[in-house]
């Protein structure tokens, strides 16, 4: 058996095999609200054979949007709306889904990728974002409001109460989105966070306020279900974080009740340099891994099989996420299992999809084409 196809334990949850799908923004909900789009991208993946599925970012709440088309979790009406789409879903797919959980921070009020991408003015659709210190991602750009204790300890809340709504909804884990600029990103990485007291400066200070989240929403969430956590391994700016860093954080995060760290990189500098090949972040973490006792994902330009395999086989991580390679094949795991030798799931009226050369592709239950 190929190790990409083997399970893997997060608490109580049994994963068929080490494919995850990573969280990617869709940009297509309205005030927070799932639509009839996440109706079709959702279902579509979850036919996929992947271990694991995490939806898209999803914001704690609403000024915590990326962009005004971003998912949230933080009224009834987005409730609501997920319940919907995750109730189809399981009426042809058990795939183990979970759901990704931040905040914006300095990085809202964003227009989406294909309207451009920049900040959008206070009055012209945008709103005033928040971060650790009023420092803004982009010289030109509006700084962000820096948060009072008080509104730390209120944010906190939002943080808890959607991961209550997620457990209201079924979702299987939950994963917390420390990575790529965001909020908790913002507090950890001295090039946004210059706050001078509790919460900042020493290192120790800075991953204070993402651990007392990440704690917050352990004890929020069910004990026998696995709660992740996504970080940026390094800035790939001078100065800023390091995989060090991101060593000591995934130690603390064990010592709370993480059981994944989901290993990226990059998003909180607009002068990051980043040397991109296929798995470029994978020695990070293989780094994480060496040193903390802890499940590690590795995310970033891995789109072939036999390169996922050596990953998992080689020990360099627990599991594989692809993010923009499932969006062009959405199957995937199909794909690789046929190719490496293993079996997938999939939806029985598919069972006889495949070429006849790769008839177990999907086990023993249908092999002849008729």
């Amino acid at each position: 058996m190929p190790k990409l196809f083997t399970p893997i334990n997060l608490r109580g949850l049994t994963l068929a095999n080490r494919i995850a799908i990573a969280p990617m923004c869709q940009y297509s909900a309205v005030q927070g609200v799932a639509q009839p789009w996440h109706h079709a991208h959702i279902g579509s993946l979850a036919m996929s054979g992947a271990g694991h599925f995490i939806l898209e970012a999803t914001a704690v709440e609403a000024s915590g949007r990326i962009t005004n088309g971003c998912l949230g979790l933080y009224d009834d009406n987005c409730e609501a709306a997920l319940r919907s789409v995750l109730a189809g879903v399981r009426t042809f797919s058990n795939m183990p889904i979970g759901i990704q959980l931040g905040h914006a921070g300095r990085k809202a009020s964003s227009a989406r990728p294909w309207e451009g991408g920049k900040q959008l003015p206070i009055g012209q659709d945008g709103w005033l974002a928040f971060a650790p210190s009023a420092l803004p991602h982009n010289e030109h750009e509006q700084p962000p409001q820096a948060l009072s204790l008080d509104e730390l300890a209120s944010l906190k809340q939002h943080f808890v109460a959607a991961t209550e709504r997620a457990q209201r909804l079924g979702l299987d884990s939950v994963e917390v989105h420390a990575a790529h600029g965001y909020l908790l990103h913002e507090f950890m990485s001295p090039l946004a966070n210059h706050r001078s007291d509790q919460y900042g400066g020493s290192l120790e200070n800075r991953i204070r306020y993402p651990l007392e989240i990440i704690e917050a929403m352990r004890r929020a969430w069910p004990a026998d279900k696995p709660l992740g956590v996504r970080i940026s391994a390094t800035d790939w700016a001078e100065g800023g974080w390091d995989i060090d860093g991101s060593i000591e954080f995934a130690g603390r995060a064990r010592e709370i009740g993480v059981d994944w760290i989901d290993v990226s990189s990059g998003g909180v500098s607009a002068h990051q340099k980043i040397v991109m090949n296929p798995g470029y972040q994978v020695p990070f973490a293989a780094a994480i891994k060496a040193k903390v006792n802890i499940p590690v994902m590795t995310v970033g330009l891995i789109t072939e099989a036999r390169h996922a395999e050596e990953i998992i086989a080689s020990g360099k991580a627990d599991m594989v996420a692809l993010a923009r390679g499932m969006l062009y094949n959405p199957r995937w795991p199909w794909h690789a299992a046929a190719e490496l030798g293993a079996t997938v799931e999939a939806p029985q009226p598919y069972w006889r999809s495949h070429p006849a050369a790769h008839k177990g592709v999907f086990g023993d239950r249908f092999n002849a084409l008729r």
